[in-house]
């Protein structure tokens, strides 16, 4: 019997020594998870119920268990590089199979596909077009928009300037925009038509022999959009006329085959103080064509396309997974995992979620092993090998010696 109870131990040591040496060889594995061994004792019994030796039948291997422990998190400035802080797995589709992941080393693959070194997909919610909103209801492969990002016509100027108030009528008439004597200020901006090309266009302001009120002369490409409109101001410097604070010019007409140019200026945070011109604010709508400059995702998972025109175009929000058993989950290799019916099923989320944790782009989760530890449990391990070896060896002299009695 003993020879049988220090084997059980022998073979427990050796499957130790063989996790421990497991955790040793990954402890630099981008979100690798060490695993456990977890011993029980067994005694033998008869169909009676009652045990044959109070000795016990030695010790078994009951499970090996995985440790999901948070582990280091790394800062690489690759963008596609990944990180979880806090609980949940990235999902991935690999040929219709789906695994688990918390290692998030991912870059493209030669169709544009976020994909892991395996060539596993990173899967996401598909974007609502023209809602900002994601349907959680539908997984899909994240891929990168190669083609470029269509021009938008500008609509709406907004500007916030100040006319001075003690200003003087211009010795010339009528206005001219190459006569500086005919107006007493003027400001340009960039907007933009529905091919995406740039017009230069100027307001220029002219102020009336009327007190507090002013004429604006708008030109886009040097001609004029339009005759002048009239602006008035109350006593107190605020924006009297037009009543909504907004000019509605003429269409525009280009040369390059666009749509016409219908521009609106809005004046509402314009003011009439003091003796000094100031431009506080000038901005449009309009932007031009964008090509692809870079990948950008957000703590909470969503993968953004950013563009050479300084517009973000949502790819998707990035499907997190958790278990409520995580140790139930089948190792499937490549630092990933599958659902089983130990695990319980899957439940989806997103990232700085309830249940989820928040997502870093630009980093990796290292693995959770502490070589220390690990150093440690080798020792035991091997101490307990060699333990029950002497025990076999023990036993073996005790046989031996009622051998030779005679």
């Amino acid at each position: 019997m003993s020879f049988n109870i220090a084997l059980t131990g022998l073979n427990a040591a050796s499957a130790d020594l063989g996790v421990t040496a497991n955790n040793i060889a990954n402890a630099n594995t981008t979100g690798f998870k060490e695993s456990r061994a977890q011993f029980a004792d067994f005694f033998l019994s008869n169909p009676y119920g009652t045990t044959e030796t109070a000795v016990g039948g030695g010790v078994r291997v009951a499970k090996i268990a995985q440790q999901f422990s948070q582990g280091a998190i790394s800062v690489t400035n690759n963008s596609l590089d990944l990180a979880v802080s806090g609980t949940g797995y990235f999902t991935l589709s690999k040929n219709g199979a789906t695994s688990y992941t918390r290692a998030g080393q991912f870059g493209t693959d030669r169709d544009g596909y976020i994909v892991n070194p395996s060539g596993a997909r990173l899967q996401a919610y598909p974007p609502i077009a023209g809602t900002g909103a994601f349907n959680l209801a539908t997984l899909s492969d994240v891929q990168l928009s190669t083609s470029d990002n269509p021009p938008s016509p500008t609509t709406l100027l907004k500007t916030g300037l100040n006319l001075p108030s003690t200003a003087s009528v211009p010795a010339t008439t009528p206005f001219s925009a190459a006569d500086p004597t005919t107006y007493n200020n003027t400001t340009s901006v960039t907007v933009y038509d529905s091919l995406g090309t740039a017009h230069p266009a100027n307001l220029y302001f002219v102020k009336d022999a009327t007190a507090n009120n002013w004429t604006v002369h708008t030109q886009i490409d040097g001609n004029p959009v339009g005759p002048g409109q009239p602006i008035t101001f109350n006593a107190d410097g605020s924006l009297a006329t037009p009543t909504n604070g907004q000019l509605v010019l003429p269409a525009y007409n280009t040369t390059n085959g666009s749509n016409p140019v219908t521009l609106t200026v809005d004046l509402t945070k314009s003011t009439q103080y003091g003796d000094t011109f100031s431009v506080n604010s000038l901005s449009q709508d309009g932007y031009a064509t964008g090509r692809l400059s870079g990948i950008e995702v957000t703590q909470e998972g969503i993968v953004q396309a950013r563009f050479t025109n300084g517009q973000a175009t949502p790819l998707g929000q990035i499907a997190m997974a958790n278990f409520a058993n995580p140790q139930g989950l089948q190792q499937l290799g490549d630092t990933s995992w599958g659902e089983t019916f130990a695990s319980g099923p899957v439940i989806r989320g997103e990232a700085n979620a309830s249940n989820f944790g928040l997502i870093q782009s630009g980093a990796l989760e290292g693995s959770n092993v502490d070589i220390t530890k690990q150093l440690v449990n080798m020792i035991v391990a091997q101490r307990s090998f060699q333990a029950n070896a002497q025990v076999i060896s023990t036993s073996d002299q005790i046989t031996q010696t009622i051998i030779n009695i005679r």
